[in-house]
């Protein structure tokens, strides 16, 4: 199998200069093309494990991201993204380039992907129980993901979640984790043999760095999961640990509000949130250690929190 760690500098950059590199994450196949020469050596170490398609394939999502040109080519260089001709947003620095490539694949995703029930959440599986995390930014889910992953917890997704309409199966996704401002520091420490992204300051998000996903969850991205829990988290500093049964109505809802596409789905929608929320037990989750926060997880995956 073919795998972007496997082509050489200057073969990943004719392919993203040329006909495009077809990245294969998950179910989705996204062909890059791209001029912005750092791109190459984030893709290189962000995405050395993941399956190269071939060419004359079928292609998901076809993302352009260029330099701009003219005197912006030269002064405060800008990165410009494009979508199957569009062009949704505003172009950011040049040095956020990789970033923006993060961004946009999420935006293909959530916008395009209606054949899953896409929730705004983490999610993970150990001993085969599979644990959404659905949660507002600055919760700290993924800084929780992130150490997890250092425990043998598989990765399916750190930012999305596919419900398989027909099944209810959690379909994987396995990308990067996003880490923001202190998070990255925190990991760091947390889990030395991370490998993170060089970090990128004066986003909208502020600092950002993403840490390389598990090469065995890479692996297993065909392999879906079944859903055990959905477990709300928050973090608060100098808080007791706390894991509290939500009743299931409520889940109900508070998932519809993390969800990107409930709405678009209609019918289909409900029926598949329904049947995920009938096969999970439900929790709100408060924590300030990540060592307390490994420990209870674990009994999670074991049935017995």
């Amino acid at each position: 199998m073919l795998t972007v760690g496997s082509l050489s500098r200057a073969e990943l950059r004719a392919r993203l200069s040329g006909a495009g590199l077809v990245l294969r994450t998950g179910p989705f196949a996204n062909r890059i093309r791209s001029d912005v020469a750092p791109l190459i050596d984030s893709l290189a170490l962000m995405y050395a494990d993941y399956p190269v398609e071939p060419d004359g394939g079928f292609v998901d999502f076809h993302l352009d991201l260029r330099r701009s040109g003219g005197l912006r080519r030269w002064y405060r260089s800008q990165v410009h993204f494009a979508y199957d001709g569009t062009t949704p947003f505003q172009p950011l620095p040049l040095g956020q380039a990789y970033p923006m490539l993060e961004w946009t694949m999420n935006w293909c995703v959530s916008h395009r992907a209606h054949g899953y029930l896409i929730i705004h959440a983490a999610v993970l599986e150990k001993h085969g129980r599979a644990i959404i995390l659905p949660a507002p930014p600055g919760s700290g889910k993924s800084t929780l993901t992130a150490a997890l992953l250092g425990h043998g917890w598989r990765l399916l997704s750190d930012e999305m979640t596919l419900v398989r309409l027909d099944d209810g199966v959690l379909v994987p996704l396995p990308r990067p984790v996003s880490l923001k401002n202190a998070s990255i520091d925190i990991i760091r420490a947390f889990r030395p043999d991370a490998v993170l992204s060089r970090p990128v300051e004066e986003t909208t998000k502020g600092t950002i760095a993403h840490l390389k996903a598990p090469p065995d969850s890479i692996a297993r991205a065909l392999e879906p999961a079944r859903p055990a829990c959905i477990v709300f988290p928050r973090w608060e500093a100098g808080a007791a640990i706390a894991l509290a049964p939500l009743p299931k109505a409520r889940a109900f809802m508070q998932v519809a509000d993390n969800s990107f596409n409930y709405q678009v789905l209609g019918a289909r929608g409900f029926m598949a949130l329904g049947r995920l929320v009938d096969a999970s037990d439900a929790y709100t989750f408060r924590y300030s250690s990540l060592v307390d926060a490994m420990a209870l997880f674990e009994r999670l995956a074991l049935g017995a929190a």
